[in-house]
C-alpha cells in the first residue's frame, strides 16, 4: 500500500511552521488530556493537536474498518495492535482530511473545535502502556568508551559485543512521558577504601543516556521467532528515550546480573510516537559489522535511519547549553536484528513493548551520549553558559533531548524529551 503521507509537496490548511517537527508529512501519534479532562488518542501537525477519537465520530474515518471506540481509549495499545494496514490507512486519511486542497473539515468550524485544539489546551500523557521494556546496549562506540573506562583499553569490548546484540530487561513502570520531574535516587555504592561496608545514600554520578526507543505490536506466540527480513512489520514507530542512570549505584551492583536499581528509577520518553512509514524517506545504509553475523541476523537493505539527537543541560533559571550532537545512524545494530535476536529463543513480544537502542554515541567526543563519556568519568567536567561545570547532573538541571530528521524536502522531528532532576526525597 502506498505511503501517500509522505508526499513531500503536500501542505496543510493548518499554520505549520518551516522550522516545526510536525508538519503534515509527520502525523505521530500520541495520547492527550483535554481541558474538559477527557482522555484521547491524537495525532498533531504544527502546534495543533488532532483528537482522533471526535474524527473518527464525525466520520471522517468512513471506510476504514476501525472499532467505534478505537481511538476512545488511554492508550494506543489496541490501535497499535491492529497491525501496519490499519496505521498506513489511518494516516494516509488524516494527511488527506489536513489538505490544503481538502475543504470537508476545514470549512466545518463546528467540527474544527470539536477536533482541533492548540498544544497549550492539552496536556501528554504516556502514549502506550508498556508491559514489557528492553533495553539493548548496541552503540560501538558507547560500548566502547565504557569498557575504556571500566575494564582495560586494548579489550574494551567483550567477545561477544560484536556477535549478538546485547541487552536486559529493564523496569516498564518507571517508564514516564516528558516533562515529568524526577527525584535523585538513593541506593548503595562502593565501600571505600579499606571498609567492607558499602556507602548508602543519594546518587552523587547522576547520568542521562541519550537513546531511541521503537515500540512493537502483537508479533508472535510463544516459541516463535520474527525473521530479521520480517521484523519491521512489526515496529510501529519510536520515540526519544532518556533511560537516566545512577553511575555509582550502578558501578557497584551490576556484576554479576547488570543493571538494576541504577536504571529502575525513572526512564523519560517523548509523547508523540513517529511512525516508522513517516521515517522512510530518511533510512541509510546499514554500518559495516566485522566479523559478519549468523545468518538469522543478516539484514538485506537499510535498515539504518538519520536521525539528528541533541542534548542540552538547563540549570535552574538559566539558559540550557547543549552538551551532545549525535546521531541514531551510527547504531552498530539495527532495530530489525535486534527484534529478530529479541525472539529468536521464542520469546513473545506484545502490541505496546518498548524497545529501547542503549545510548547512542558518535565517533567524535561532542557526540557521546552520555555523561559519563562527555566528562570521561567526572576527568573533563563540562562548562555551561552560566559559567557553571558539569561533572554529572546536578539537583534542579533540566535535561532535554531533541531528534529530528531533515532532508531538501521535509523536516520530520520528536519534539522534546524533558525531565527535571529534583533533590533526593529525604528518609
Amino acid at each position: 500500500m502506498e505511503i501517500t503521507a509522505n508526499n513531500p509537496n503536500r501542505k496543510s490548511w493548518l499554520k505549520v511552521s518551516e522550522d516545526s517537527d510536525f508538519p503534515i508529512q509527520n502525523i505521530p501519534f500520541g495520547v492527550f488530556i483535554t481541558k474538559d479532562d477527557i482522555i484521547t488518542i491524537g495525532s498533531r501537525i504544527g502546534d495543533y493537536a488532532i483528537d482522533l477519537g471526535a474524527l473518527h465520530q464525525l466520520g471522517y474515518f468512513e471506510g476504514i474498518p476501525l472499532t467505534d471506540d478505537i481511538f476512545l481509549q488511554d492508550t494506543l495499545n489496541d490501535f497499535i495492535a491492529d497491525g501496519r494496514k490499519t496505521w498506513r490507512l489511518v494516516r494516509n486519511r488524516i494527511a488527506d482530511i489536513f489538505d490544503v486542497k481538502n475543504s470537508k473539515l476545514r470549512d466545518n468550524p463546528e467540527h474544527k473545535d470539536k477536533i482541533i485544539f492548540r498544544m497549550d489546551e492539552i496536556e501528554m500523557l504516556l502514549p502506550v502502556s508498556v508491559g514489557d521494556y528492553t533495553d539493548f546496549y548496541a552503540s560501538k562506540e558507547h560500548a566502547t568508551n565504557v569498557g575504556s573506562l571500566f575494564r582495560d583499553p586494548e579489550n574494551a569490548l567483550l567477545p561477544n559485543w560484536l556477535q549478538i546484540p546485547i541487552g536486559y530487561h529493564g523496569r516498564s513502570s518507571s517508564i514516564i512521558p516528558s516533562g515529568t520531574p524526577i527525584r535523585r535516587p538513593y541506593g548503595q555504592n562502593r565501600p571505600a577504601e579499606g571498609s567492607t561496608t558499602p556507602g548508602f545514600g543519594p546518587s552523587k554520578l547522576l547520568d542521562f543516556e541519550l537513546e531511541m526507543a521503537f515500540i512493537t505490536t502483537a508479533s508472535n506466540n510463544l516459541g516463535d521467532r520474527i525473521s530479521v527480513d520480517e521484523a519491521e512489520e512489526y515496529i510501529f514507530g519510536l520515540v526519544q528515550f532518556n533511560d537516566w542512570s545512577a553511575r555509582d549505584i550502578q558501578a557497584w551492583e551490576y556484576v554479576p546480573l547488570g543493571p538494576f536499581l541504577g536504571k529502575n528509577f525513572a526512564s523519560t520518553i517523548s509523547p508523540w510516537i513517529v511512525t516508522l512509514d513517516a521515517l522512510e524517506p530518511f533510512r541509510v545504509d546499514n554500518p559495516k559489522q566485522n566479523p559478519k553475523p549468523l545468518p538469522y541476523l543478516q539484514q538485506k537493505g537499510k535498515g539504518s535511519f538519520d536521525i539528528n539527537l541533541q542534548v542540552s543541560i538547563q540549570p535552574e533559571n538559566e539558559k540550557e547549553t547543549i552538551v551532545a550532537n549525535s546521531n541514531f545512524k551510527y547504531m552498530y545494530w539495527t532495530m530489525a536484528q535486534q527484534l529478530a535476536h529479541h525472539t529468536i529463543n521464542g520469546c513473545p513480544v506484545n502490541a505496546g513493548d518498548m524497545m529501547g537502542s542503549g545510548t547512542i554515541s558518535g565517533p567524535t567526543k561532542d557526540s557521546y551520549g552520555s555523561m559519563l563519556e562527555l566528562t570521561w568519568r567526572g576527568q573533563n567536567p563540562i562548562k555551561l553558559s552560566d559559567g557553571t561545570e558539569r561533572k554529572f547532573i546536578n539537583d534542579n538541571d533540566t535535561v532535554i533531548m531533541r531528534a529530528h530528521c531533515k532532508n531538501d524536502k521535509v523536516r520530520i522531528g520528536f519534539g522534546e524529551c524533558v525531565g527535571k532532576i529534583l533533590p533526593a526525597k529525604p528518609f
